[in-house]
């Protein structure tokens, strides 16, 4: 919700880049690559929220391990793939179960099973040829 966002978002520029430990520019070229969006305010400037300084931490870590901007922009883009495919395979594991659910509802309740007890089973009396056939 971008309401529930901005209310959370509450770091001037100048506070989150010390917190970060960059150089508030760093910030704003973040933004430009499209590494982080923080909310503006109706002036024009930039609030961030702790979500906000999560991503840039995990930026900083990207960039420790020796990517460039376009590299942590791609792992980020994958990441979030891979986040809405698992969202899609929870909502459609959750809808097989439902649909296996609804099915064994439909069973017939008043069929009674069979025992699984041993019925003995009688031979047939050997066929004796007819009289009349010799």
């Amino acid at each position: 919700m971008p309401g529930d966002r901005a209310g959370r978002a509450v770091y001037v520029i100048s506070v989150a880049a010390e917190l970060a430990g960059v150089h508030p520019q760093t910030l704003r070229i973040y933004e430009r690559k499209g590494l982080l969006d923080p909310i503006r305010t109706r002036g024009g400037s930039r609030r961030f929220s702790e979500e906000d300084l999560q991503r840039l931490r995990h930026i900083q870590d990207l960039t420790s391990a020796g990517l460039n901007l376009e590299g942590v922009r791609r792992v980020i883009d994958l990441e979030a793939r891979v986040e809405r495919l698992e969202q899609e395979l929870t909502l459609a594991r959750e809808e097989a179960r439902a649909a296996v659910a609804r099915t064994h509802q439909h069973y017939r309740r008043d069929l009674v099973p069979l025992s699984q007890a041993l019925v003995p089973v009688r031979k047939p009396a050997p066929r004796r040829a007819r009289e009349g056939s010799r």
